[in-house]
């Protein structure tokens, strides 16, 4: 399976745009880098949360009757879609297909309904829908066990700003200093302001075929040669869980990188640039040992030499994460993956990583508590 190419819109706050333009957008450049045309598409997938039915982009995009299906699963949406896509091409459905994820959200927190997610309305009351919440609540528990200091939290969210910078699809483009990042307003202990990403906007899109036709495409091919989906079990402490069990289970994420890393016949020690959700920096130092890309405890100095930077041993999230891309919970799983893509071909400007990376390796986290993950090799 190659990724033969990308298009994204950029993210941030957008006026004059609607969710399914940027959608569209991000469809269009894909196809143009990768020589087609939309009528070459033989199947699309897509999804998102706030801006309506990702099939409605064929008004936009051609009358063609292609079968599209629309997907929805949280912040996992994206890699859910690139998943779909894998399987019908894999199933001999197509030999060509779109992934697209798109999202326009309003400004403020994310605002989901207790029952749709199977809990009663007393979780809302207490307030414990308010995602801040639980994140602060887990990284509390992981500084505690594994040596985690406050000023890891601030370095790793002025390296996400400090990437962003130089991502002109990013949306927080201003490099903060660890000491603006400490200072910031606290919003659950022991996360500021700054520690936290944003709802935001934008959109990307894969097109991707089968690895024996990849050298047809202009683009360097790179190659999916993984992709999985897990969700969670009974005595994983995830978003939403109204209890936490005395029995202690290994999350979604540790299953699905575990899954991938096996199918994709490598260990995460031979990945060269990766991406891992962010939604708080917290989120970042808990998923790097989640994934196995380091073990417990060795983030605190593996982030204070800068192996985590994106001259370092281990680049983590280059583009500067959702902390400065943002969280359109459509489109974040395949940003990362449109990232990976850009470093692998060696096109990724200001931000390339320096040691021309063969590997590459992508994770997404959403509610409540699935994960998806990939591999990709040029």
């Amino acid at each position: 399976m190659a990724v033969v190419g990308v298009g994204i819109h950029r993210f941030g706050r957008i006026e004059g745009v609607s969710g399914r333009g940027m959608g569209a957008h991000a469809v269009r450049e894909a196809l143009a880098d990768a020589g087609l045309a939309w009528e070459d598409v033989q199947c699309a997938f897509g999804g998102s949360y706030s801006s309506g039915d990702a099939d409605s982009l064929v008004s936009d995009l051609g009358l063609t009757g292609v079968p599209f299906v629309n997907v929805a699963n949280g912040c996992g949406t994206g890699g859910s879609a690139l998943l779909a896509a894998r399987n019908a091409i894999l199933s001999g459905q197509c030999d060509t297909a779109v992934a697209v994820g798109f999202d326009k959200h309003p400004p403020g927190a994310f605002n989901e309904d207790p029952a749709n997610l199977g809990l009663g309305a007393w979780y809302g009351q207490t307030g414990m829908m308010l995602t801040t919440q639980f994140f602060a609540m887990k990284i509390q528990r992981y500084m505690s066990e594994y040596g985690i200091s406050h000023a890891t939290l601030s370095r790793v969210a002025a390296k996400a700003f400090r990437n962003g910078s130089l991502n002109p699809y990013a949306w927080r483009r201003r490099p903060l200093s660890v000491e603006q990042i400490a200072a910031a307003p606290m919003i659950n202990y022991p996360l500021t302001q700054y520690m936290f990403c944003s709802p935001g906007e934008g959109a990307v899109a894969l097109v991707l075929t089968r690895a024996d036709r990849a050298g047809d495409f202009p683009a360097p091919p790179v190659y999916l040669r993984a992709v999985e989906f897990r969700s969670r079990r009974f005595g994983s402490f995830e978003v939403y869980s109204p209890w936490l069990s005395p029995q202690r289970a290994e999350g979604p994420t540790v299953e699905a990188a575990r899954a991938a890393f096996e199918a994709a016949g490598i260990g995460p020690e031979e990945i060269d640039v990766a991406q891992v959700q962010d939604t708080e920096s917290g989120a970042e130092i808990m998923h790097m040992a989640e994934t196995g890309l380091c073990a417990h405890g060795e983030q605190e100095q593996l982030i204070a030499q800068g192996a985590t930077e994106i001259g370092g041993r281990l680049p983590v999230n280059t583009d500067g994460g959702v902390l400065a891309n943002g969280e359109p919970i459509g489109a974040s799983g395949l940003r990362q993956v449109h990232e990976v893509v850009l470093q692998l071909r060696g096109s990724a400007g200001r931000r390339q990583v320096p040691s021309g990376p063969r590997t590459g390796f992508t994770h997404v986290y959403g509610a409540p508590g699935i994960s998806v993950c990939t591999v990709l090799s040029r």
